[in-house]
């Protein structure tokens, strides 16, 4: 099993992913190799959620020689896999090759750099945008977003989604990095959630920034610094 228990979160150990985190952290690391990495690093770990939260069963299956038992992942039509806009779309991408029959979310939320965080170590948060599809009892809901930081946009974030979901089979937060103390905040704020990460890093700067990080994974992206 390559999904290990660290107390407030479950930290994805798998070496591929491991590997292509460490890819997407080197500032050489240039556009179109970063966007290609967040969309192998969403499929990676996609599979990772498949392998080890997801039911099997077993099935006849109808060889070209004889019939014998065969093992299929159950509920694979009920994912639900919401993009915080926008530094997830590629995350969101790779996790689609994992889940290509998955209804998809958007969210845009963003937080206000110019008012800095607080004393608590939040930031404002803006949602622009919300379009959710309904969730469903059986659904797995799967809230993707690279970074996860001071954890206020996903504790936004996740109010709206629970606002749509009267009830859901598993709640998901997958993040490529994360800082402790955001971990801390969305555990708290939306304890039925599982935090999924590849990685947990040291602390936030003042600035609110992971350390050591990947930078600023949207703007590394889109290219837009």
């Amino acid at each position: 099993m390559t999904i290990e228990d660290r107390d407030d979160a479950y930290l994805i150990t798998h070496a591929l992913a491991t590997d292509t985190l460490s890819r997407l952290r080197d500032v050489e690391t240039e556009q179109v190799a970063f966007r290609k990495g967040l969309v192998k690093l969403g499929r990676i770990c996609g599979y990772e959620i498949i392998d080890g939260a997801m039911e099997t069963e077993y099935v006849p299956v109808e060889t070209p020689l004889a019939e014998t038992t065969g093992e299929r992942v159950k509920g694979l039509d009920d994912v639900v896999i919401i993009n915080v806009l926008r530094a997830a779309t590629p995350f969101v991408e790779g996790l689609l090759k994992a889940f290509p029959r998955a209804k998809q979310g958007v969210i845009s939320a963003g937080r206000d750099e110019a008012a800095g965080m607080n004393e608590d170590g939040e930031f404002p948060i803006t949602i622009d945008y919300v379009k959710l599809p309904e969730i469903r009892s059986a659904d797995t809901v799967i809230v993707a977003d690279p970074m996860l930081a001071t954890g206020s946009t996903m504790a936004a974030v996740l109010d709206h989604v629970l606002d749509e979901a009267d009830d859901f089979e598993d709640l998901f937060v997958l993040s490529a990095v994360s800082a402790p103390a955001g971990l801390l905040r969305v555990s708290e704020a939306v304890p039925e959630a599982d935090l999924l990460t590849v990685a947990i890093d040291d602390r936030l700067d003042d600035d609110g920034f992971i350390v050591p990080g990947l930078g600023d994974a949207g703007d590394r992206a889109f290219r837009t610094v």
